[in-house]
C-alpha cells in the first residue's frame, strides 16, 4: 500500500516567512522524498518527516525536479548523512547538479547585475554567492519524459520545462496526484506560474501546463503552496487561457 505525505516546511528567507512543501512517497519497500530545500535544510526535513512518523534514514530514493537552490540546496548534505539514497534527475538537469554547468540560474542573475539600481546589487551579490555555494553532487540515475518506475504502486516523469529546461513534474499514479514542482504555484488560492520574471522560457512554462492537462489528476500538490484545493483541471485551463488570451 503506498501513500504520500506533504512536508510543509515554514522558515525565514529574506526576512520574509515563507513555506515549501517538499513531497515524500512511500510503500513498504521505499520511501522517496521529492525536493530537499535550501542549504541546512536537513534538520527541518527531519522534523517535517518526523511529524509524519517517517525517518529519513528509511529513504531510498531522492528526486530533484530542478537545480533551483531551495529544491537542492541540501542534496549534498543528505547524501553525506544517508549515503545509501540514489539521487534522481531529468538528464537534462544531471549537468548542472553534478557542477559539470554552471547554475542557469547562477547565469541569469549575473547577466541582469549591472542593470540593477545601485540599491538591489548587494542582494543580487548575495544571491550570486549563494548560488554558488551550492555543492554540487552525482546524479545516480537520470530520467525522461513519460518514464515509468515501478516504485509505490507506480509512478511517471512528466518533463515540464519552462522554469528550467530540465524541470518535471512526477504522476502519483496511486492516487491521481501530481506534484508540480515550480510547474504552476499557489498564489491566493489560484494556480499561477512561477516567478514568471525569471521563468527561462514562457512559451514552454504554458505547453508545460497544457501537458498536465494530459493526466487524471485528483489531487495537484505545489512546491509554493502545498495542495491545491478546488478543481484541478479548470483552474489549468484558466491559467493556460490567461497567457494566452489577450
Amino acid at each position: 500500500m503506498s501513500s504520500y505525505h506533504l512536508m510543509e516546511i515554514e522558515f525565514e528567507h529574506n526576512r520574509q516567512k515563507q513555506v515549501i512543501t517538499p513531497v515524500i512517497l512511500q510503500d513498504e519497500i521505499d520511501t522517496i522524498l521529492i525536493d530537499c530545500g535550501y542549504p541546512n535544510f536537513v534538520p527541518l526535513l527531519e522534523e517535517a518527516a518526523n511529524r509524519h512518523n517517517v525517518t529519513l534514514q528509511s529513504m531510498t530514493k531522492l528526486i530533484v525536479t530542478h537545480h533551483d537552490m531551495d529544491h537542492v540546496g541540501s542534496l549534498a548534505a543528505l547524501k553525506r548523512a544517508y549515503p545509501h539514497i540514489q539521487i534522481i534527475a531529468h538528464e537534462l538537469e544531471a549537468p548542472y547538479i553534478e557542477g559539470q554547468k554552471k547554475s542557469l540560474r547562477l547565469e541569469q542573475a549575473e547577466s541582469t547585475f549591472n542593470t540593477l539600481p545601485d540599491e538591489d546589487k548587494p542582494y543580487a551579490e548575495q544571491f550570486m554567492a549563494l548560488l554558488e555555494s551550492i555543492e554540487p553532487i552525482a546524479v545516480d540515475q537520470t530520467v525522461t519524459h513519460k518514464e515509468k518506475l515501478p516504485w509505490c504502486d507506480g509512478i511517471e516523469i512528466i518533463h515540464t520545462p519552462g522554469h528550467m529546461p530540465g524541470h518535471i513534474s512526477v504522476y502519483f499514479s496511486a492516487s491521481k496526484t501530481m506534484i508540480a514542482a515550480d510547474a504552476v504555484v499557489i498564489e491566493d488560492d489560484k494556480l499561477a506560474i512561477a516567478n514568471p520574471q525569471y521563468t527561462m522560457d514562457m512559451e514552454a512554462a504554458i505547453r508545460s501546463v497544457q501537458r498536465l492537462l494530459e493526466y487524471d489528476i485528483e489531487q495537484l500538490i505545489c512546491y509554493h503552496g502545498g495542495l491545491f484545493h478546488g478543481h484541478v483541471k479548470q483552474a489549468l485551463q484558466q491559467l493556460i487561457h490567461n497567457y494566452t488570451c489577450p
